[in-house]
């Protein structure tokens, strides 16, 4: 069997929800260092549920350096291998492909789960079996990469959607048909009727299929990182990467690597767990209602809208 890797996704801005977790925090620290829903932080509930699938040994962190006096109190303890620090945020695609071409130079064979930092499910157990479920599957079947594709509870406009087509295999995989990124609500409402799936953007593969995916969907990226490849694990990384991110676009992974559509590509159906990705100051309400929830910050919130 290979060895579980989790690489944690916590580099991002969280622009939209910066009005909220001003009032959270007291500062403009990003989403995942506050503790939106209850007194951990949303990394902290990420790095949780990431210990059900993988040793802390092989739990990665993607980082942005600018946000480390924000994350630096919650991971002091952690060694500094597992803290993959980027000089800029310059989007999912090039931090993906950092993480990867890290556990590949020391395990080349490995499975990976991406794990954002901002998702709020119901039950983590139930919902990590899932990721369990789809490490299994690609022992079975190396080349495929799988999504969490989860059931929807309603017409959901600002999620991304997964349209599922013929089974693959056995085991409750779906190809993938397509993608549809915010849908207007008629869409939305049709892939509901249809049996799409919100996706999660939590994704299981071994690392050579997922780094063949994304050579094949961004070639322009694979090359930039391949100039510092030498350079990462040393302590020439940080001026490398300095270098290479002061010249590199942004990219998105759904739109740059998932959205073309691979072949390789499946879906898991997530039926027996709500979930939320907490993007919008209205889905933290909602989450919060739902789960009549009450942290102490709602007085605050309450006062500064009064």
């Amino acid at each position: 069997m290979s060895q579980r890797w989790s690489l944690v996704l916590a580099g991002g801005d969280g622009m939209r929800l910066r009005p909220l977790t001003a009032i959270i925090a007291g500062d403009l620290r990003p989403k995942q260092f506050c503790a939106v829903l209850g007194p951990e932080t949303l990394l902290e509930q990420t790095l949780r549920r990431a210990t059900r699938v993988s040793d802390p040994a092989r739990t990665l962190l993607l980082l942005t350096g600018h946000h480390r006096p924000y994350w630096t109190p919650l991971l002091g303890d952690a060694p500094a291998g597992r803290l993959l620090v980027q000089p800029a945020n310059r989007g999912t695609a090039p931090a993906i492909l950092y993480g990867l071409l890290r556990i590949a130079a020391g395990d080349p064979t490995g499975a990976v789960a991406l794990l954002p930092s901002d998702h709020w499910v119901s039950d983590d157990a139930r919902f990590m079996r899932h990721v369990a479920t789809a490490f299994d599957a690609i022992e079975a079947r190396p080349d495929l990469v799988v999504l969490l594709g989860v059931a929807p509870e309603s017409a959901e406009t600002e999620y991304g959607w997964i349209q599922p087509a013929a089974p693959v295999g056995a085991g409750g995989l779906l190809r993938v048909r397509r993608f549809v990124e915010k849908p207007p609500r008629q869409e939305a409402a049709r892939l509901l009727r249809r049996g799409g799936l919100w996706n999660s953007f939590v994704l299981v593969a071994r690392v050579p299929a997922l780094l063949a995916t994304l050579r094949r969907s961004a070639p322009d990226l694979d090359g930039a990182f391949a100039a510092v490849a030498a350079a990462l694990g040393t302590a020439a990384e940080p001026e490398a990467l300095g270098a290479l991110y002061a010249a590199l676009p942004a990219a998105d992974f759904s739109q740059r690597v998932l959205a073309p559509c691979p072949a390789n590509l499946a879906v898991l159906p997530v039926r027996d767990v709500e979930w939320s990705d907490l993007g919008h100051p209205r889905r933290v309400m909602l989450t919060l209602a739902r789960r009549q929830m009450h942290p102490e910050w709602i007085e605050r919130r309450a006062a500064t809208l009064a």
